[in-house]
């Protein structure tokens, strides 16, 4: 029991971290009324997609494929608390193949991790679309060999 709440207060005090250090585009931080902030994000066009391998827009999606061309690394289990028009806060687990003693006979291992997806942009391949472009993964109990505890991934187009 005394190690959840433990595990609980590192996920609370990791997330705080991240919000924190990850810099707020100006057109976010508005002083628009929060009446006004709740009807634009329940408009579909106001949030923002993450863009898969296979170039599908994804809101909110379950899982995520980070390694798309091998498929040894995927976030899974991934519950989302927010998904807006500027960023997307939840907590997954990222599932990373060890590669050894090479990929194909490797084993998956799973890291739980707070995410965040932020810096939108317009979709080139769908201009009336914003889509995300980076991706924050900050671990919170072990990390995969040769990984940062606090991870930014550019993402594709």
């Amino acid at each position: 029991m005394q190690k959840s709440k433990l595990r609980t207060a590192v996920m609370l005090c990791a997330t705080a971290a991240l919000a924190a250090a990850i810099p707020v585009p100006a057109s976010a931080a508005g002083s628009a009324p929060a009446s006004v902030s709740a009807s634009a994000e329940s408009r579909p066009s106001a949030h923002a997609v993450a863009v898969d391998c296979f170039s599908q827009a994804q809101v909110r999606p379950g899982d995520f494929l980070l390694a798309c061309g091998d498929g040894n690394n995927r976030l899974v289990d991934i519950h989302w608390s927010h998904w807006g028009p500027a960023s997307a806060m939840g907590t997954a687990l990222d599932a990373v193949n060890d590669c050894q003693p090479y990929c194909a006979a490797g084993t998956f291992h799973s890291y739980p991790v707070i995410v965040r997806l932020d810096h939108p942009e317009t979709w080139r391949a769908h201009p009336e679309q914003r889509q995300f472009t980076q991706l924050h993964l900050v671990y919170t109990d072990g990390t995969p060999a040769h990984t940062e505890r606090v991870v930014t991934h550019e993402l594709w187009d």
